[in-house]
């Protein structure tokens, strides 16, 4: 039987909070076997954790660069300490969402600038001194975060995800050179969105994730403009359930089918998260 891995998905954002068992529900019916949950700052470590551990699926620590704004020295202490506190916990499997944005005016220009990267290195060694993946955030930030990434590998190499990955195929060639996977969600199901898509038609399908970032990055027929918006119709929820037609159109867009992708997207998944492997034998 076809089943997905949503490799990113909030679920505890306040989007979902009046029907999160429903919807949780309704993805399982969709052959969603797994979400992995990462958190975005330290007050949600132990939101994500409960809701991992509540729905079987898998979570990640970090602080998101949206975050770091208002982080402050103590939340790298409390991560450091929630890792090795959780660290046998078989739903822990990487720290994340972490890295960098330079897409948020505020956040490309000093002094934000060089504080998201005191952020992400110092969650880099984090990672690193745990030996655990990394979910990394990538927003017209590539160049910046592979740097720091080659900076700090560990003996071993890094394993991880690229999520929401909008880069050009050389940067995309660079993180899987790394050991990363590159998440394809919502935005790849848009027309226009040449680059992306010719990105999920040509890299290696042994480089490829699915992924939703719900409750953001809807699909295209969930997606509302701003005029519609203004015109009364209401932006549609992303959820992990639509995992299964996003990918439908990145198997299309491949000429291969979608138990084939599904099969080729699990199994990168488990090499970027490898302790999903465990959870997915239970």
């Amino acid at each position: 039987m076809t089943s997905w891995i949503d490799t990113h998905c909030h679920l505890d954002a306040g989007e979902f909070s009046a029907d999160l068992a429903v919807m949780r529900a309704r993805a399982a019916a969709n052959s969603v076997r797994l979400c992995v949950l990462p958190a975005v700052a330290a007050g949600n470590f132990e939101t994500v954790r409960t809701l991992a551990h509540r729905f079987a699926d898998a979570y990640a620590l970090g602080i998101h660069p949206l975050c770091v704004p208002d982080a402050q020295e103590p939340d790298l202490q409390a991560l450091d300490d929630a890792l090795t506190l959780q660290q046998a916990d078989p739903r822990l499997v990487g720290v994340g969402e972490i890295g960098l944005d330079y897409f948020v005016e505020a956040l490309k220009t000093a002094p934000l600038r060089e504080r998201q990267e005191y952020f992400y290195r110092a969650q880099l060694k984090l990672a690193r001194k745990h030996g655990l993946p990394v979910i990394l955030h990538v927003r017209r930030s590539a160049d910046k975060l592979l740097k720091h990434l080659r900076e700090l590998q560990p003996d071993a190499g890094w394993r991880g995800i690229a999520h929401a990955f909008n880069g050009s195929e050389q940067q995309a060639m660079e993180f899987v050179k790394l050991g990363f996977k590159l998440g394809f969600g919502g935005a790849v199901t848009f027309e226009t969105a040449l680059q992306l898509r010719r990105l999920a038609t040509q890299l290696p399908l042994d480089a490829l994730v699915m992924e939703t970032d719900s409750p953001d990055i809807p699909p295209h027929w969930i997606y509302r403009t701003a005029r519609q918006r203004a015109e009364g119709l209401l932006q549609g929820r992303n959820e992990p359930g639509e995992l299964p037609r996003i990918a439908q159109q990145v198997a299309s867009l491949r000429g291969i089918s979608a138990e084939e992708l599904a099969a080729a997207t699990t199994d990168n998944a488990l090499h970027a998260l490898p302790k999903l492997r465990e959870l997915l034998a239970c």
